[in-house]
Formats: C-alpha cells, structure tokens, sequence
C-alpha cells in the first residue's frame, strides 16, 4: 500500500483505523516519557508549576497519543518508506504540538518555550524510531501483536539497528530513513 492509499483509508474508515486501533502502547510510553520532560524542564520554575505541567501533558498524551499511534502503525508498511516517514514525521508533530502549545497557553505552563523545544525534539526522534519500530512488529496492536513484554525485550536490539541504520548504508531497506 502507498502513503497516499494510507492517508486515503484513514480519511475513509476512521472508526476502523483510529478508534479500533488506537495504540494504548504509544499512549502509554508517550504519555509517561513526555510528562517526564515537562516535569524537568519546568522544575526551575517551582515544584508547583513542574507537577502542573507534567500533569496537563501526562493527560493529554495519554488520551491523543493512541491516536498518534495508530496513525503511525498505519504508515508502518506503505511504502515508499521515506515518504510514509516524512508524513508521520511532519503531518503529526505539527497536529500534536499545535494542540499541545494550546493546552500549555491555556494552563500558564511557565517554561512552556523550553518544554516545547524539547518535546519537538523528542518527536523528531521517536516518531522515526516508532515507525521503523513497527516496521519491524513491535510496538504495534492487533492482530498479531506481541505483548508488552516482548516489545520491551526487543527494545535494545530495536535501538541498535536504529542508530545504526543512521550512520550505515549498506542496509538498503533502512537506507530509505536517510532521506530526512
């Protein structure tokens, strides 16, 4: 399947694609990993503002990022792969972090200029991670979909070969990825 045939079955079948496969895995490390930044970066604020901040995140990752990954998962295996990666690695940051900017202007999160370049910054990185991740099998809800457990094993292997399919290109399926 093409990225556009993609971006086509998720225009038309939303209920199936979004809500059915809405990837508790993504809500859960995502929601749990990005309270953690905002925490830190906002603690010089005061430990107030840091639980302020860490809570609204923890919140709203917790419910969208289900969502992120389920789009994700989708682009998982359209091919060509760069175009997939550029769609899950600028259409979905731009969504997510316009309506995470909102939420944290409507709360008063204080550092929320240094809480969003660091969550940008994690985006960029684990969107592609995410992507090559479910790639791969892991990750990823449904039918055929190991556990939780199995994912977390992989995990190691998964950075390995995804740091290394940065700086190799003798790998022609991950050489697809150093087009961003």
């Amino acid at each position: 399947m093409t990225a556009l045939e993609v971006l086509r079955e998720l225009r038309k079948r939303p209920g199936d694609l979004l809500i059915r496969r809405w990837n508790w895995k993504s809500a859960a490390f995502s929601s749990a990993l990005r309270a953690g930044i905002f925490f830190c970066v906002n603690l010089p604020a005061g430990r107030q503002a840091a639980l302020g901040a860490m809570l609204a995140e923890f919140l709203y990752r917790g419910v969208t990022a289900g969502f992120y990954g389920a789009i994700t998962q989708a682009f998982g295996e359209a091919e060509p792969a760069w175009a997939a990666g550029l769609i899950v690695m600028i259409g979905l940051p731009a969504v997510s972090h316009s309506v995470e900017l909102c939420i944290h202007l409507l709360r008063g999160t204080p550092r929320i200029a240094g809480s969003l370049i660091a969550s940008v910054s994690f985006t960029a990185l684990s969107t592609l991670f995410n992507l090559y991740a479910m790639r791969r099998g892991a990750l990823v809800v449904g039918a055929g979909a190991g556990s939780v457990g199995e994912d977390l094993r992989r995990l190691p292997g998964l950075i390995v070969g995804f740091v290394g399919c940065i700086f190799s290109r003798e790998d022609a399926k991950l050489a697809k990825f150093k087009t961003f």
